[in-house]
């Protein structure tokens, strides 16, 4: 209910007015059944704005961060991300990728949309970079199609560390789906699934434009922390 509201009343008519996002593809959208939509990730604001403009639910695996901030203002964070259904996923340890996993397949055993940024993060430069495997290893084992999404302009009305976003019109492109059926059964090897999310990932540059890097993006951007003489920040692990 709280999502609904949220979608009809609240979120989805503030975004469309202020953003009047051009949505392209939405046709590619299954109108039922299990399907994973893979995007790049350049802005807090996707979040929001993909699922203000799809006629189905989606589901997204989101960062543990958001359910687990300090104060008033982590309570109300976690809360609304509570509210609107999404998964937290602790990324650190060495399960945090099949803990991703289940819950991803849990979402599409039940015949919904599941949203997944094979980016693994945020791009800190705009540039579309490596995807992690995991949206491969979910599409063969699930056997669902995956539909490339692409966030124009997002990166430009809400960078990282940008609080309140500027007031500018985005596209959201959608992709025709992509069929891994050949792959069933290859989820355990590493060439396949690597082949599969590059096909991923190419089909997402295809839509964005993107400058590509072939490097993970959490390296990357500790690699430019570094370089920039900010202390580099590395995962907490549970006990």
């Amino acid at each position: 209910m709280f999502y609904q509201v949220l979608k009809y009343v609240v979120i989805g008519p503030l975004l469309r007015l202020f953003f009047r996002p051009r949505i392209e593809g939405l046709e590619h959208i299954p109108e039922e059944g299990a399907a994973i939509v893979a995007g790049n990730h350049l802005s807090f604001s996707d979040h929001f704005l993909m699922p203000a403009i799809l006629k189905r639910r989606i589901t997204f695996l989101a960062k543990a961060e958001y359910f687990t901030g300090p104060g008033v203002k982590g309570r109300l964070t976690a809360a609304f991300f509570r509210g609107i259904g999404q998964i937290p996923v602790d990324r650190s340890g060495k399960e945090a990728g099949q803990a991703a996993i289940r819950e991803g397949l849990g979402v599409l055993g039940k015949g919904e949309l599941l949203g997944i940024y094979p980016e693994g993060t945020r791009s800190h430069d705009g540039r579309l970079y490596k995807g992690k495997v995991g949206v491969a290893v979910m599409a063969i084992r699930a056997q669902v199609p995956v539909v490339p999404c692409a966030m124009v302009g997002t990166f430009e009305i809400q960078p990282p560390g940008q609080v309140v976003p500027r007031i500018r019109r985005v596209t959201i492109r959608f992709g025709e789906p992509l069929d891994f059926s050949r792959y069933a059964g290859m989820d355990n090897q590493k060439a396949a699934i690597r082949a599969v999310t590059d096909e991923i990932m190419y089909a997402i540059l295809g839509l964005s434009g993107q400058e590509y890097v072939d490097e993970y993006a959490a390296k990357a951007k500790a690699a430019q922390a570094e370089q920039d003489g900010q202390p580099r920040k590395f995962p907490k692990r549970r006990r």
